[in-house]
């Protein structure tokens, strides 16, 4: 048994210590926001906070997450959409959507970490998550915008 804190409640996990995090959200949570891209760590489609860290959630073990706190990102809509999910909506840069929730944390953790991000930041940032719709510039400038939703 595997014991961490997903968006804030204690969970027991019964499987093998080298089952990928995404895996364990995905199969035995039934938190199905954190999506299966490339399986390698590469697009950034499973990206959650990993005690506050952006972390590529296919290929973290369990034994990584042990004893940590996850959130996803039904973890930060937990009291409606945070500001990153608000900027998103109201300046409509998510098309497919596939991509988005990945882009969401990794967005939420860097202004966390640097409220004042600016826009070469932002982009800096979000390089590990692919967008095949094209829309990172809209997706930048809303994280951009989030920041004066940001308390």
């Amino acid at each position: 048994m595997t014991t961490l804190t997903v968006n804030g409640e204690p969970v027991e996990v019964d499987r093998p210590d080298d089952t990928p995090l995404l895996t364990v959200l995905r199969d035995a949570l039934g938190l199905v926001g954190s999506r299966f891209g490339c399986g390698q760590g590469l697009c950034g489609a499973c990206t959650v906070l990993l005690d506050g860290k952006a972390v590529q959630s296919c290929d973290t073990p369990l034994w990584q997450a042990a004893g940590a706190s996850v959130v996803t990102v039904e973890g930060l809509a937990a009291d409606g959409p945070n500001p990153v999910q608000q900027s998103l909506i109201e300046h409509q840069a998510a098309q497919c959507g596939f991509c988005i929730s990945g882009i969401v944390v990794r967005a939420t953790a860097l202004l966390d970490e640097n409220p004042a991000a600016d826009a070469e930041q932002v982009a800096a940032a979000l390089e590990r998550n692919l967008c095949r719709c094209g829309s990172h510039q809209r997706i930048v400038d809303a994280v951009l915008a989030a920041r004066r939703l940001t308390p």
